[in-house]
């Protein structure tokens, strides 16, 4: 049925798994034709519009979606993480900072605070924040990334650091 947007949305995450941009865009996009009034459908093409280098409209997107649904927490992280790329890091910090109340135990949001406050100078917060990730018990793959953002933390920023 062309009217399903959960049909939509659903090829859309498959595409986005499989790393196919363009295609989950598409796909997002139909499904929010069809519900408009659907923060996660705006949370996820935000998610990919940003993946594509579309930050203005995606920043604009997850914005909508955090206005729909202000305890969107998945919305309200993928909007921080934008912030952070395009170098608004007090707004991704404020962002952030209103989530860890939302999601307290989610080592994501830690070690991206860790990396904001790393980048804004505040070395002992990040390493605080990157403790704090490393306590959540995030996966195996993860704590490697974590370990090394904390090793390099008294290195100049790299643009390129890993991400959770």
């Amino acid at each position: 049925d062309p009217q399903h947007y959960n049909a939509w949305y659903g090829i859309g995450q498959i595409y986005y798994k499989q790393e196919k941009y363009e295609m989950t865009e598409y796909h997002y996009r139909r499904a929010l034709e069809i519900n408009r009034n659907s923060s996660v459908l705006r949370c996820c093409l935000g998610k990919t519009l940003h993946k594509i280098g579309c930050t203005d409209e995606a920043l604009e997107l997850l914005d909508e979606a955090v206005g729909k649904d202000p305890k969107n927490a998945i919305a309200k992280y993928e909007r921080a993480v934008v912030l952070f790329s395009i170098g608004h890091l007090v707004e991704a910090l404020q962002e952030l900072e209103s989530l860890k109340d939302i999601a307290p135990r989610e080592p994501n949001l830690f070690f991206l605070l860790g990396k904001t406050c790393k980048r804004l100078g505040r070395m002992d917060q990040a390493m605080a924040h990157f403790c704090v990730a490393l306590d959540l018990k995030p996966s195996s793959a993860d704590i490697g990334v974590i370990k090394s953002a904390i090793e390099k933390l008294k290195l100049p920023d790299d643009p390129n650091e890993d991400s959770l």
